[in-house]
């Protein structure tokens, strides 16, 4: 029987939760690119619009450990700033993990936001849960919004307006 790992986190900043979300979230795969070239080559919505049920594609450099990866975007909420996506292929799919699946939400506070994360995996049958590849996914998660957030405080009229 396959383990399941999960994990959940909390990232807070000091950006307003709509710019956040639509940065880090909804266009994450046009920033990318621009934001980190030294780890995402490339990135790309590869079916439909970005919104629910759409597939989102990124290749990376020799700087990750896997060269590409896929993720379907399950649920969308842009009101409340929610979404929910599956790994679909590459980043240790059929590897070590049988499933892998987001859960975000994005809260408002007084000093700006709150970034809500719930992860979970389904490893293969026969692999052990590896703290060092769990802790990684939580860091580039992390890295990921505090990039976005760098780059919303550098960039005050970026994502004021929704996409």
């Amino acid at each position: 029987m396959a383990a399941t790992n999960s994990w959940t986190h909390e990232i807070v900043s000091s950006v307003a939760a709509p710019r956040l979300f639509f940065a880090a979230v909804m266009d994450w795969h046009t920033l990318a690119p621009k934001l980190t070239p030294k780890v995402v080559a490339s990135a790309h919505v590869v079916i439909s619009d970005g919104h629910a049920s759409s597939v989102r594609e990124m290749h990376f450099t020799k700087q990750m450990p896997f060269s590409c990866m896929k993720e379907r975007l399950d649920f969308v909420d842009v009101e409340k700033f929610e979404s929910k996506s599956t790994l679909i292929e590459g980043a240790g799919i059929g590897t070590w993990i049988k499933t892998a699946s987001t859960d975000i939400k994005v809260e408002p506070t007084a000093e700006g936001c709150v970034v809500k994360v719930q992860w979970a995996c389904e490893l293969m049958p026969g692999v052990e849960a590896n703290d060092d590849q769990l802790n990684s996914a939580k860091h580039s998660l992390t890295r990921i919004f505090k990039t976005a957030e760098e780059y919303l405080i550098a960039n005050p009229e970026a994502y004021s307006k929704p996409i």
